[in-house]
C-alpha cells in the first residue's frame, strides 16, 4: 500500500486491515461505475468482534465511538478491495451508522462521529460527507455499532489531488 492515503494512515498510526469476510450472503463492497457501496462493517479486529452489547448499557458512548472508528477503517479496507487504491477516492458521499442502543440512549450522532472523524482525518476534505446515525434494537453478533459508506471514485487516468 503506497500513496497519499497510505502515508496519512501511517502518520496516524493506523494500519488498513484485511477485508472482513462476509458473515452471510453478501459482498463486503460492490462497485458500480465510479461509486463504491460497502456493506455494513462491524468493529471486527483480527477476525473477532471487538465488543458486544448495547450502547448506554454495557457499552459506553466513548467505547462505541472508538468502535465506530474501527468500522470506518474496515469500510476503507472494503473500498480498497474493489477500487484497488484508496487514492482513487474522489470523496466520501454518505455514511450510515447504526447504533445498538439501550432504549434510553439518544447519543447516536456522537457515536457515529467516530467514523466521520476518522474519514476526515484520513481523507481530509474528501472525507466530508452526508450522514445518518440510527439507533436500533440489535445488530449482527450483538455488535454495538455498524457503519456503511458510499464513495465516489476518480475516473480512470485522473490524477489524485492531495
Amino acid at each position: 500500500m503506497s500513496g497519499a492515503v497510505a502515508t496519512r494512515l501511517a502518520e496516524l498510526g493506523l494500519t488498513l486491515p484485511d477485508v472482513v469476510p462476509p458473515l452471510a450472503a453478501y459482498q463486503p463492497a460492490v462497485r458500480t461505475g465510479l461509486h463504491v457501496y460497502t456493506s455494513g462493517q462491524l468493529p471486527m479486529v483480527d477476525g473477532k468482534l471487538a465488543a458486544t452489547g448495547k450502547v448506554g448499557a454495557s457499552v459506553t458512548p466513548e467505547e462505541a465511538k472508538a468502535l465506530a472508528r474501527v468500522c470506518a477503517l474496515n469500510a476503507l479496507a472494503a473500498v480498497k478491495s474493489v477500487a484497488g487504491d484508496l487514492d482513487r477516492i474522489a470523496r466520501v458521499v454518505k455514511v450510515v451508522g447504526f447504533v445498538a442502543s439501550d432504549p434510553s440512549f439518544t447519543g447516536q450522532p456522537g457515536v457515529v462521529n467516530g467514523a466521520s472523524e476518522l474519514l476526515g482525518e484520513v481523507l481530509g476534505d474528501k472525507g466530508v460527507h452526508a450522514r445518518s446515525a440510527v439507533g436500533v434494537a440489535v445488530l449482527p453478533l450483538d455488535a454495538p455499532v455498524e457503519v456503511e459508506i458510499q464513495v465516489e471514485l476518480l475516473p480512470s487516468g485522473a490524477v489524485p489531488q492531495p
